[in-house]
């Protein structure tokens, strides 16, 4: 049962159609590399829709009715859209989840510190990483900095051409022996992915051969000049070292795009933008978008939050119909896709694959029935029926998609948001776009599979 290549099926109104909606999702994770700054600007994209804030609505009083288009947002890094359908919310929803964190290194509380004349951050890495990938690029500072009077400065240093760049040193081959004889995994420690910074010495006069940590007390001049900041203010700050520089088309044909974060900003961007896009339908649609998936959607902006839950409850009971039967009913009667990337075929590594039940780039949408590691642990697992259910919704509406496993039976593994919600009782099933380097610096996903998941997560939302 091999699935075509999407390309071949294309007229020239269609690759016109994936060219626009490539460069659209190129910006997008060019500009939004952080949980933070993906939430705000799906936000700008929703308000420009139509959407307005949930607190908004609830303070002016008025009942949601068919049609009416709600977002709300958590600490800056989840957001749920909701679009009123003409059925009552009790009958369920039609939702679309996703991811928008993704690996990166994190600064510590206390990150900044000098050594031999150079000044360094100190970094905890989130997410699952191969550390020695993260070295020797160039990197920029993205975040935020809380201070102790309430306000918040967001600090983007290394993205403007006109910006320097940090990075993390890897030792020269020359005298990289030992090195060499490590594995993968040891390679590159956690405790050494220290960010490089600066060295030159601040000038002190007559004191300067007295001047303590002299590169240190430079940046720190730096960071209070440009943001007011103090060392102190590294205690409430998040800051994350990415790649720096934009996404590109990857490829000679330009098929493809290279970008940070993909995983899992591909899929949330295709349902931001497919939600933007669905008429009103009979079932409430819903965009939903988490963080933390990459460590167990754990805390208050996790999936295993109360977040979503909440927020229905409040939509519930603008619409007046709000008990804690019907929030259980709307929630046990919904279906989902639970869109996360899959691990795409490599021929470079094909021993870690099995042909016959692997996603290809190319090839349109993935459904993942189960996902977990060897006996299927930590999946959800789709029922047959619902399968069915998507597998027609696909067909009908000429969507290219395929179905795999995430690599060999005991090669590893990996889990999503989807049994959190499946817990409720709806049905729910993987699904997203495939991708090379997953997890890398910098990941490779088909311009084509971005247009067939945008083209399938509209499908859902109109006919589930």
């Amino acid at each position: 049962m091999e699935r075509g290549n999407a390309w071949l099926t294309y007229g020239e109104a269609e690759e016109e159609a994936v060219s626009i909606l490539g460069e659209a999702y190129r910006k997008f994770i060019s500009e939004a590399k952080t949980e933070r700054e993906c939430v705000k600007k799906c936000v700008e994209l929703a308000e420009a829709a139509g959407y307005q804030s949930l607190e908004e609505w609830i303070a002016s009083g008025k009942k949601l009715t068919a049609g009416d288009k709600i977002y709300a947002t958590c600490m800056g890094k989840s957001l749920a859209l909701f679009r009123l359908g003409t059925e009552p919310l009790e009958q369920g929803m039609n939702i679309l989840g996703a991811h928008i964190d993704s690996p990166r290194l994190d600064l510590k509380q206390n990150p900044l510190y000098e050594d031999t004349e150079q000044a360094l951050l100190d970094t905890h890495y989130y997410g699952g990483v191969k550390k020695y990938q993260w070295v020797a690029l160039p990197m920029a500072l993205h975040g935020v900095v809380a201070k102790k009077d309430g306000t918040v400065v967001e600090l983007v240093i290394g993205e403007d051409p006109k910006d320097p760049v940090v990075g993390i040193s890897d030792l020269l081959i020359h005298l990289a022996g030992d090195q060499l004889e490590k594995k993968a995994r040891v390679v590159i420690e956690g405790e050494d992915l220290n960010v490089l910074v600066g060295s030159r010495p601040v000038k002190g006069g007559e004191d300067e051969k007295k001047e303590k940590e002299p590169v240190k007390k430079a940046i720190l001049a730096i960071l209070k000049e440009k943001y007011g900041m103090e060392e102190e203010d590294f205690l409430s700050a998040e800051i994350e070292v990415v790649p720096a520089g934009e996404a590109r088309d990857f490829g000679l044909d330009r098929s493809m795009i290279m970008g940070y974060g993909q995983d899992d900003r591909i899929c949330a961007y295709t349902s931001l933008a497919a939600m933007l896009e669905v008429e009103k339908s009979p079932k409430t649609a819903v965009c939903l978008l988490v963080d933390k998936e990459e460590i167990g959607s754990v805390g208050a902006t996790g999936m295993q939050s109360r977040f979503f839950e909440n927020t229905v409850a409040e939509i519930l009971n603008l619409t007046g119909s709000y008990s804690d039967l019907s929030l259980r009913r709307a929630l046990a009667r919904s279906r989902m896709l639970s869109s996360d990337v899959s691990a795409a075929y490599d021929p470079n590594y094909a021993g870690a694959f099995e042909k016959k039940n692997s996603a290809y780039l190319g090839r349109g949408l993935v459904f993942n029935k189960y996902t977990g590691a060897r006996g299927k642990s930590g999946s959800n697992d789709a029922s047959a029926e619902y399968m069915a259910t998507v597998r027609r919704i696909m067909d009908e509406n000429q969507v290219a998609w395929q179905t795999a496993e995430l690599g060999k039976v005991d090669q590893g593994g990996g889990g999503t948001i989807a049994y959190i919600t499946a817990n409720y009782g709806m049905e729910v099933i993987d699904s997203g776009v495939a991708l090379l380097n997953m997890h890398a610096p910098w990941e490779i996903g088909s311009k084509a599979d971005v247009y067939e998941a945008k083209k399938g997560y509209e499908a859902f939302l109109k006919d589930a």
